[in-house]
């Protein structure tokens, strides 16, 4: 675990913070009137707020609503360009429109539907060949992420943060300019300025029309329409989710790979995700990628792909094709490069601990910062945090080691700390101890054809008392399970300690505990 000091900067005021939030700003400005005379003058510099945030995410929202409990003086800009295919969405970023929110319930409902047959055999009077409504589950999704809009706009008024749903760009370091593209764009300053603006799904520019009859994870979630046949082109944690969701509502879903599943996790339990999803029905088009999409006369999408190992171009034809291929920060046309802001690739905005870009008085956090994990609680405590030096004198910073997540695959996978290829790039392979058994919970013995699907991997430094460096689980509830593990992996737990623990859940002979 790491930790980071900062030196903790002198009081603001000897004010209220309340009240020194609302002040203007001066700085002292000297002129020399001879050699021997000095004349002292003010200059003072008016700023209309003390923070403003663009981008209303998690992230941003988060970090603009703990900046006003402490009197600061806030506002938040968020606007939506529409997908390519025309989506579009309310406050909350990514997460809660099209992203964690709308993803967990629809791999809630795969998962509702494939537990039919275990209720048929835990003696419930179950019809095991009923349909999936589409519509209706979209329906009730969409009911739930805009009541979380609206509970978000309220949020802001209770807390007296000002929200614009205008699409903003810097046009000096502490000058914002505002346009809705309905009425003339209107300029705001601010002495801080946080950008949170996220990422939005890339399209691949040598694929002929992709963006023209493609969609992304923006328009899946708000599909009006059954989907049908769909490709899915990328093996990332995106592509992976929906394509196990879609399997479990019983749509037919194929996955291309170019490569390797989930790049960046561990490479064991990613190919053994693989061999899960296509012995429960998703089918995998590996070393290919795609090269042109085109519409038939009969309204399908016919795809043509090169297949690298046999250098064959091939086609098949679907009604949907999804392009999960990566996110690109939605940074290019904010003109940040033009105050000085320094950009990395992918357009993410490169920050110091203190979250501080090239920029002094200019912030980032979340998925459009450089090296951050691109995890909603990351960014959310980060925006704190922030806020929490900025307006309340404090100077803790962010730890970003051992940060827990979750992939919601059919069979869920959560994560915590080092893969096992990072931990012997970062330790050596001699000083790393590797764990790791295959369980099947309990009431998965309801159902034969279940297996014994769930594995679990601790890794260990050998040179520090074999302390836990990383830990994956596949099986249920990895979201929960990941959660708990994390803590003490964070505290520093020891194979030994780990091992001292006793478990308080009967599963099968070993319990995950007892791995």
């Amino acid at each position: 675990v790491f930790f980071f000091l900062m030196i903790r900067r002198p009081p603001r005021s000897t004010q209220s913070r309340s009240s020194a939030a609302s002040d203007v700003y001066k700085r002292q400005v000297v002129s020399t009137q001879s050699t021997w005379e000095f004349n002292f003058q003010f200059m003072e510099e008016e700023f209309d707020y003390d923070y403003f945030v663009i981008g209303g995410g998690s992230g941003g929202l988060a970090s603009a609503k703990e900046a006003a409990k402490f009197g600061a003086r806030v506002a938040v800009a968020d606007f939506v360009t529409p997908s390519p295919q025309g989506s579009k969405w309310g406050l909350g970023g990514t997460c809660v429109n099209v992203g964690c929110i709308p993803k967990k319930l629809m791999h809630f409902a795969a998962g509702a539907g494939e537990l039919k047959h275990d209720q048929k055999e835990c003696g419930w009077d179950i019809d095991v060949k009923s349909q999936h409504n589409w519509e209706k589950m979209v329906k009730n999704v969409q009911k739930h992420i805009k009541k979380l809009n609206w509970g978000y706009k309220v949020e802001l008024v209770e807390k007296n943060v000002k929200y614009y749903n205008k699409l903003a760009s810097v046009v000096d370091k502490h000058t914002i300019e505002l346009n809705d593209f309905k009425k003339p764009a209107e300029k705001v300053r601010a002495k801080y300025i946080l950008i949170a603006v996220g990422g939005r799904p890339t399209y691949p520019d040598d694929v002929e029309g992709a963006a023209k009859y493609g969609i992304s994870s923006d328009d899946l979630f708000s599909l009006q329409k059954e989907p049908g046949k769909t490709l899915f082109v990328g093996a990332s944690y995106i592509g992976l989710e929906c394509a196990g969701f879609l399997t479990g509502l019983g749509r037919e879903s194929v996955v291309m790979v170019r490569s390797i599943l989930l790049r960046g996790f561990d490479q064991d339990v990613a190919n053994q995700i693989g061999d899960y999803m296509e012995k429960h029905g998703t089918r995998f088009i590996r070393k290919s990628t795609p090269t042109k999409v085109e519409k038939t006369e009969e309204g399908r999408l016919r795809v043509s792909y090169l297949n690298h190992e046999t250098n064959e171009t091939l086609q098949e034809e679907f009604d949907t094709v999804l392009f999960a291929i990566g996110r690109t920060a939605e940074t290019k046309k904010m003109g940040l490069e033009n105050i000085g802001v320094k950009l990395a690739k992918q357009g993410k905005v490169i920050t110091d601990d203190d979250d501080r870009s090239s920029v002094d008085n200019i912030f980032a956090i979340g998925d459009c910062a450089e090296g951050r994990p691109e995890l909603t609680p990351s960014a959310i405590s980060a925006g704190r945090y922030l806020a929490r030096r900025l307006f309340n004198g404090e100077t803790s910073l962010m730890d970003y080691s051992y940060v827990p997540t979750t992939v919601f695959t059919p069979l869920e996978y959560g994560s915590c700390g080092f893969s096992e290829e990072a931990a012997f790039e970062k330790f050596g392979q001699d000083n790393v101890e590797v764990y790791h058994i295959k369980f099947k919970p309990l009431e998965w013995n309801f159902l034969p054809a279940r297996g014994d699907d769930g594995y679990i991997k601790v890794i260990t430094n050998k040179q520090d008392e074999e302390r836990v460096i990383g830990f994956h689980y596949l099986g249920p509830n990895a979201g929960e399970v990941t959660q708990g593990y994390s803590i003490a992996i964070k505290m520093g737990v020891t194979k030994k300690q780990w091992d001292s623990t006793i478990s308080c859940l009967l599963y099968t002979s070993p319990s995950p505990r007892d791995s």
